[in-house]
């Protein structure tokens, strides 16, 4: 098999439309690494999106190989956005922890709450839960697999 074969077969693409689901997407995109211009709301078309180098836990084992793939993870029916200690400089960079949805008092929508390392935030307002996670281009090997048990 050659390497752009084994890439397009180790794509990924998900889509979730309730808690459950985002919990799965969340999981797929943890540890995932953007740089704040790669954070974007489209406020016409209602719609949230960020490009990150997704750790691909689905194919880690105890040892290397470990791969990283360029993804996308997008909202729609967004209504608004917020964010707490987001760096606007442009050689930040945040590691996604965590996807959390909290509903409204009026389902289906609610608050979709991204955590980043570093106590970054950024909350959706959403009018329901519709997010995908897709990887949009090739893996490439990377020697680091993300350790949360690390001591500092």
């Amino acid at each position: 098999m050659r390497p752009n074969e084994e890439s397009v077969l180790s794509a990924l693409k998900l889509l979730a439309e309730d808690a459950e689901g985002l919990a799965i997407v969340a999981a797929a995109a943890q540890d995932g690494l953007v740089k704040p211009q790669d954070i974007k709301f489209d406020v016409k078309s209602r719609t949230f999106g960020l490009e990150l180098n997704r750790f691909q836990w689905e194919r880690a084992g105890k040892r290397m190989p470990y791969f990283r793939s360029r993804a996308v993870l997008a909202f729609v029916s967004v209504e608004s956005v917020r964010s707490r200690s987001v760096s606007k400089d442009i050689d930040a960079v945040h590691s996604l922890m965590d996807v959390t949805f909290e509903p409204a008092a009026e389902p289906p929508g609610g608050v979709v709450t991204l955590f980043f390392s570093g106590q970054a935030q950024i909350q959706l307002n959403v009018e329901c839960i519709d997010v995908t996670l897709a990887d949009i281009g090739p893996a490439w090997p990377t020697r680091r697999r993300p350790d949360h048990e690390k001591k500092s």
